[in-house]
């Protein structure tokens, strides 16, 4: 199982498959390096670099004020320096696309190209309250059966998924303990998110600028609830160059290998060649 030493002291998870373009995929906040699983077989002549953010996946757990976009952000650029990767592009999801921005605005060098899954510089408080409803929660669901029979419906804004992906979801979501089904994840990561909740939200639009330059790609749930219309139009809006697309009967966040999210991921791969 591959891993390296953070400059901290932890030994975080990560996966290098493939060769060509360097391509670093950072998933959503509570999630690991298999959120690529569906759009993998998709992204030809790359090299598929996933990281398991620290408490997440198969990474060691740390001190949870260590569970932050700048911590995860050096973290990135350590495993780079391990694998002795110079620059690369980064394929963000949500909080993904948060360190990836973080990334342009602080350590612009190390980046080719940039492509945001359903996250943008403004984030929707409809999408911020679910999350806070789930985050270091373990569900009440007892089996995958239970969770695959309902999970679908709770899931807003997806529509025409087939039963077999939320049975494979599930198993990704949670994992099997004594009492029932558990999240594979800190639960300490909900204070470490949410324990600056009475603080203003930071202006993130200064980081999504920073990304000029670089070749960009933004895709979108047309129904999500985190990433509204508004704020996916100004982004298109301050770079009309930016590939940009929405994805029908998805929510936050899509899984990737839907057809409009494979071709605008294929045209961005195409820009960065």
């Amino acid at each position: 199982m591959p891993r390296f030493t953070t400059s901290d002291g932890l030994s975080l998870h990560f996966t290098d498959e493939g060769a060509g373009l360097p391509l670093l995929c950072l998933a959503g906040l509570t999630r690991d390096g298999g959120d690529f699983d569906y759009v993998a077989p998709h992204l030809a002549g790359v090299r598929l670099i996933r990281l398991d953010y620290r408490g997440r996946g198969a990474s060691d757990w740390g001190d949870p004020a260590s569970y932050t976009i700048p911590t995860e952000g050096r973290d990135a650029l350590e495993l780079l320096d391990h694998l002795g990767i110079e620059r690369a592009a980064v394929l963000g999801t949500s909080r993904g696309g948060l360190i990836a921005m973080m990334l342009a605005a602080n350590a612009k060098d190390r980046l080719t190209g940039v492509a945001l899954n359903d996250i943008g510089p403004e984030i929707a408080p409809a999408g911020l309250e679910v999350i806070k409803d789930y985050l270091g929660r373990n569900p009440v669901w007892k089996t995958y059966e239970e969770a695959a029979e309902v999970i679908g419906a709770r899931m807003a804004g997806f529509a025409n998924v087939p039963q077999g992906r939320w049975d494979t979801e599930v198993r990704r979501l949670f994992r099997e303990g004594p009492d029932g089904l558990e999240i594979p994840y800190d639960p300490k990561l909900r204070e470490a998110v949410l324990g600056d909740g009475a603080q203003p939200a930071p202006d993130l639009w200064p980081l999504f600028d920073a990304l000029e330059g670089l070749p960009i790609c933004a895709i979108r749930g047309a129904n999500s609830d985190l990433l509204t219309p508004d704020t996916f139009a100004e982004m298109q809006r301050r770079r009309p160059d930016m590939i940009a697309t929405e994805v029908p009967d998805r929510g936050h966040i899509p899984f990737l290998d839907e057809p409009p999210a494979r071709d605008a991921l294929a045209r961005w791969l195409e820009r960065l060649a």
